[in-house]
């Protein structure tokens, strides 16, 4: 099934936009044209080739989502209904489509759907799986209020863990954009220059310089192709990585990468622990919240791992063993689980595990990057030292030989 944006106005006039699966257009105008709304358009949301390179996608930013379900906590407590709380968030909302989207799931509501059904309905691409399934703890335990306040809880410490893996990899990433500008100035602009200019001397040159003029040259007479070609290529490569081939290609290739296979798995499994701990302690079985804390997996190969812990769990093992068997776990996570288990804690162990496996990435990201940073510098010495003695190489050759 594909999503399309679809524009609309309900019996009232009001004006709509929500992200809809679907199986065509005329599919999802269908289905809304026979719920009473006026469709005026319906149109595809994944953009070029379904990777949305001509236009941002809309979506609702993480700090937006928190900020909004900390108010609705807060209206809820001071006694105001879910419909009123929910049009007063929507009239504050600055960002267009979030207010479109809390105006549809208010509509819903006022219908009789439930307030995580009228979420689900925005889409998992819109609102995640998490969220809904915590709003349906909520609902069906009566306590609203506390599972709300614990996603925010959990929404906060996930965002700031995201933003200083995020922070540390900045550095790195400047200078090795640095390091590619620097290159494509050179070898497109400087180095066809001094082509021209020993052309004029009519001397022979060193291998090394011979070697730097062709390659400057050759992509210079020929940057009218090789542009549109990385073009291309970087678009089928995007293409490649989000099929269903390419992510489970470059999922396999992450745990076969030295150093960053080790700081991956322990992510992940902090986000695992986290998810399922949030899950857990707003009420949810363990079954469904296994299911629903694979989701927040962004790998494979895990998410393939947790869905078959969660089968041997249905059967009546336990979790730590059931993760055990699959012999991909951390042995550490698997035996504090455990403890966990035969403790009745488990959701305080699996947020201990979170903790655990967090404070452990950024110390290992951060003794990576200790190395990574002097080996980038390095490299970019090397490469401004090999261009700036193949240049200028044949001048000192010819000086020497005038005097």
């Amino acid at each position: 099934m594909a999503e399309f944006l679809v524009k609309l106005a309900d019996e009232r006039g009001h004006v709509l936009q929500r992200v809809e699966s679907g199986f065509s257009d005329k599919e999802v105008r269908d289905r809304f044209a026979q719920q009473g709304y006026l469709v005026y358009s319906v149109t595809d949301n994944r953009g070029f080739l379904g990777l949305n390179l001509l236009r941002p996608r809309a979506k609702v930013r993480t700090d937006d989502f928190i900020v909004f379900n900390q108010q609705f906590v807060t209206l809820i407590k001071a006694g105001l209904p879910i419909l009123t709380g929910l049009d007063l968030l929507a009239k504050r909302q600055r960002n267009q489509f979030f207010r479109n989207l809390l105006q549809n799931v208010r509509e819903r509501v006022k219908s009789g759907e439930l307030l995580s059904a009228a979420f689900e309905a925005q889409g998992q691409g819109v609102v995640s799986r998490i969220y809904t399934t915590t709003l349906l703890a909520g609902e069906r335990s009566g306590n609203l209020e506390e599972v709300l306040n614990r996603y925010v809880s959990y929404q906060r410490v996930t965002a700031t863990f995201r933003k200083k893996l995020i922070s540390s990899l900045w550095y790195p990433a400047i200078l090795i954009t640095a390091l590619t500008l620097m290159l494509s100035f050179l070898i497109t602009y400087v180095v066809p220059k001094f082509a021209d200019l020993y052309k004029d001397f009519n001397a022979e040159l060193p291998f090394m310089t011979q070697l730097l003029l062709r390659i400057g040259t050759s992509i210079q007479g020929y940057f009218y192709i090789v542009g549109p070609a990385l073009l291309i290529g970087a678009v089928a490569a995007t293409a490649w990585a989000r099929s269903e081939s390419g992510a489970v290609t470059l999922d396999a290739l992450r745990f076969k990468v030295p150093i960053f296979s080790e700081i991956w798995m322990k992510y992940q499994v902090s986000m695992f622990s986290r998810t399922l701990a949030t899950l857990l302690a707003g009420g949810m079985p363990l079954v469904p919240s296994l299911e629903t804390a694979s989701s927040a997996i962004n790998s494979r190969r895990i998410n393939t791992t947790v869905m078959n812990a969660a089968g041997s769990v249905r059967e009546g093992q336990a979790l730590s063993t059931s993760l055990e068997e699959t012999g991909f776990f951390p042995d550490l996570a698997v035996e504090m689980i455990e403890v966990g288990e035969s403790t009745g804690a488990l959701p305080t162990m699996l947020n201990s595990v979170a903790e655990f496996y967090e404070e452990d990435v950024q110390n290992a990201l951060a003794a990576s990057l200790q190395l990574i940073e002097p080996a980038l510098l390095i490299f970019m010495a090397c490469i401004v030292a090999f261009v700036l003695i193949a240049l200028y190489l044949p001048i000192f050759s010819l000086g020497a030989q005038i005097h």
